[in-house]
């Protein structure tokens, strides 16, 4: 596999976020953990809490890091391109919800 540093724009880089999100189980936990962000942050917005925001990173991050550790057996890409890869897990959660990739 390339290094997620070797790519040059998020085009190049999202079809090896793809490939590092193979494992369906790992979609799973990528979708219910980046629901539960938006879930958190919604409340957090309403009640006037800002303790939902660490919250809400918990849940995104614990869940995809479970992911990646028990069903891909790899490191997550945010330890190397955070950016690219925060910008893949929003795209990778708008491409299951609209089917494009399976859920």
């Amino acid at each position: 596999m390339s290094d997620p540093r070797s790519f040059r724009s998020f085009a190049e880089f999202y079809p090896f976020y793809l490939a590092e999100h193979s494992d369906r189980r790992n979609r799973r936990l990528h979708f219910a953990g980046s629901t539960l962000v938006l879930l958190c942050l919604a409340a957090g917005l309403w009640w006037g809490q800002p303790l939902m925001v660490p919250l809400a990173l918990l849940c995104g991050y614990g869940f995809a890091w479970f992911g990646h550790f028990v069903f891909e057996k790899n490191k997550p890409a945010s330890f190397k391109r955070p950016l690219y890869s925060f910008m893949g897990d929003w795209v990778m959660y708008k491409d299951l919800w609209t089917g494009r990739l399976p859920l």
